[in-house]
């Protein structure tokens, strides 16, 4: 007989809705349990914050939907299919934090090579250096960059991709104000321009998540909090609608 599988306990869209959905992810590292549980659904175009302090789960749970570590339990379904670890690669493209990626090639070489591995266009690439405002580094190697700098460099190497879904680990750190603005500006234009994208930003900084995020998932200590807009998660904390993200984190935990 087939398990019936555990729906999330939230009202924030049906199912088939979903392009992805996961039930009771959980993982432990010996006694120290990182998920437990995890439920939650993501909407097809939208960009979902996943917040939380240091600790949280978040990039655990980024690494676990990617399939680049392995879940002890729990299913993760696209577009309404349970999708194995190995098929997920071919669907969702996953930046993670603190990497350096060929630390001593030419930024010029790195982002043609990433250009022919998505198969996206010579065009694709010299659109990227002009948002990104990477023309100055092009001949420079990565390991010689400022953090804010690699960033730059990560963000496009993700937006060459031509993956449905865009799992991004703190995608605005090492940025000033204005610069954090720019990309999330890039990032709401990349979005449309790129047939309804969908994307999943890990964001610790909550007045960045305010401004870009269509929804939040809250995750402390390995399990969700709640799953909304802002204006949903207020209601749910018993908050006035006028109040920010911090002080509904701090209202549900």
């Amino acid at each position: 007989m087939q398990a019936k599988i555990k729906r999330p306990l939230t009202s924030y869209g049906a199912p088939d809705t979903s392009v992805l959905a996961v039930f009771g992810l959980a993982k432990s590292f010996g006694a120290y349990q990182a998920l437990a549980d995890v439920s939650f659904q993501v909407l097809p175009g939208e960009i979902l914050g996943l917040i939380g302090p240091n600790g949280a789960g978040k990039s655990t749970l980024l690494e676990c939907l990617t399939g680049l570590l392995p879940a002890d339990s729990g299913t993760v379904h696209w577009q309404g299919r349970e999708a194995a670890p190995g098929e997920r690669k071919n669907l969702f493209w996953y930046q993670p934090d603190n990497t350096l990626v060929y630390p001593d090639q030419k930024i010029r070489t790195t982002l043609a090579f990433f250009c022919r591995v998505h198969g996206a266009p010579a065009s694709r690439r010299e659109q990227l250096v002009r948002e990104l405002d990477l023309s100055a580094v092009l001949d420079k190697p990565m390991r010689t960059l400022s953090k804010g700098y690699r960033r730059r460099v990560h963000l496009a190497v993700a937006l060459l991709s031509r993956r449905p879904l865009l799992l991004l680990d703190e995608p605005f750190d090492g940025f000033d104000i204005r610069q954090s603005l720019g990309v999330m500006d890039l990032l709401r234009r990349f979005r449309t321009r790129e047939g309804n994208r969908t994307l999943v930003l890990s964001i610790h900084q909550l007045s960045e998540a305010e401004k870009i995020c269509d929804r939040f998932l809250l995750l402390a200590r390995g399990r969700v909090l709640a799953v909304g807009t802002l204006a949903e998660l207020c209601a749910r904390a018993g908050l006035p609608a006028r109040a920010g993200l911090e002080e509904v984190f701090l209202a549900l935990t």
